[in-house]
């Protein structure tokens, strides 16, 4: 973009919710250091920057608060950039013959805007028809959960759950549907509560129209 200056781009971007890649944005020498290593250095700028607002950390509330975001960023919210933390994924043969889509539909989640690091909060519905191989449900919500545990763009979120469920499930026969709300948008900016922002992403089978539609029909049942 021609006269736009650097800070200005970064409005832009972050008001616009872009992405630049499928792949989550990581440095090659993301993980040279252990968890232990990257909180004790969390919890040191995290304290600069309570200390720039003027906060008082002598104060025995917010005394603990920079160890407290440092953990909690490593080991909880933002866990999903670890490969470690992959979830193990088992398929089994469908011995049953099951040939019609198998849907699991109002998986909560809870992610992170890369743009303002506000949370995105959501639900995520799939389906999927088995090539020959198929998948325990409660690992639907653990891939769910292990890519909305990073600092995320929604749009790569699902394309990102749609490739790993290809992946695993050797099918393109899948949809990904994801309906969440942005605090960057409710709290900030146009400060909008209302609204509420909703992807997806398919293949094979689901390429049909009437396939998609029995998907959504069978969601409207749900909710």
């Amino acid at each position: 973009m021609e006269n736009v200056t650097e800070k200005e781009l970064f409005e832009i971007i972050g008001d616009d919710h872009q992405m630049t890649s499928i792949e989550t944005p990581l440095r090659p020498d993301a993980f040279l250091k252990s968890d232990e290593e990257k909180m004790v250095v969390i919890e040191q700028h995290f304290k600069a920057i309570m200390e720039e607002l003027g906060l008082d950390l002598t104060d025995d509330s917010l005394k603990g608060t920079p160890h407290r975001v440092a953990k909690m960023y490593v080991q909880e919210i933002f866990s999903g950039l670890h490969p470690d933390n992959r979830p193990k994924i088992s398929v089994f043969e469908n011995s049953y013959n099951y040939d019609k889509m198998l849907v699991e539909a109002n998986i909560n989640f809870n992610s992170t805007c890369e743009h303002h690091f506000l949370p995105i909060i959501g639900k995520a519905h799939i389906a999927y028809v088995s090539g020959g191989k198929v998948i325990g449900l409660s690992k639907l919500n653990r891939i769910v959960d292990y890519f909305a545990r990073r600092p995320q763009v929604q749009e790569r979120m699902t394309v990102q759950i749609y490739n790993e469920l290809c992946d695993v499930l050797n099918t393109e026969d899948v949809i990904v549907v994801l309906e969440a709300t942005h605090l960057c948008v409710s709290s900030r900016g146009i400060k909008d509560a209302s609204s509420y922002t909703t992807t997806l992403q398919y293949g094979g089978v689901f390429e049909e129209k009437e396939m998609r539609n029995d998907f959504f029909n069978l969601l409207k049942k749900e909710q």
